[in-house]
């Protein structure tokens, strides 16, 4: 009985694994939707989805490395990352002003309601899901210094 509950336990693990982007609509900054699998589908493309918080500052130093290199990274592969905040409604209000001193090159959305965050299981963030032609084919947990040229080389060989 006992390996019977086992075998349930990761056979439901293994069915509420995510093997492509759900269909959810999130917001831009300026309170719009967008559709992930709609919007960041183009074939051959590879998608970068960064997952952060105005709180995370290991979240924070990944998007800056990033942000140092993203003007090379996009001219010699056909990226594009995109920094979904999950910061909730008491922290969203610090999303500009962080963002206002950063200029960072990437497009930014507020998983404001974190369903997109319960739809991919996220726990932790940073959190980077690398997406290809609809599938994810890499997700990342976590940072530390110099990880982006890990991540860099990850997606010149899709």
């Amino acid at each position: 009985m006992r390996s019977f509950f086992y075998l349930l336990f990761f056979v439901s693990i293994g069915l509420s694994a995510q093997e492509k982007m759900p269909n959810i609509t999130i917001k831009d900054l300026k309170n719009k939707p967008v559709n992930i699998s709609k919007n960041y589908g183009d074939k051959d493309k590879v998608y970068v989805f960064s997952f952060w918080a105005t709180w995370c500052a290991p979240c924070i130093r990944e998007l800056e490395a990033i942000s140092e290199n993203y003007d090379e990274w996009t001219d010699e592969v056909n990226m594009e990352l995109i920094a979904i905040s999950i910061d909730d409604a008491r922290t969203q209000r610090r999303i500009r002003p962080l963002l206002n001193g950063r200029g960072w090159p990437y497009k930014v959305l507020i998983d404001d309601n974190q369903e997109l965050k319960r739809a991919l299981s996220i726990v932790n963030i940073p959190y980077t899901i690398i997406v290809k032609n609809h599938k994810i084919v890499k997700i990342i947990n976590g940072y530390s210094q110099g990880a982006e040229a890990e991540l860099f080389e990850t997606i010149k060989t899709l």
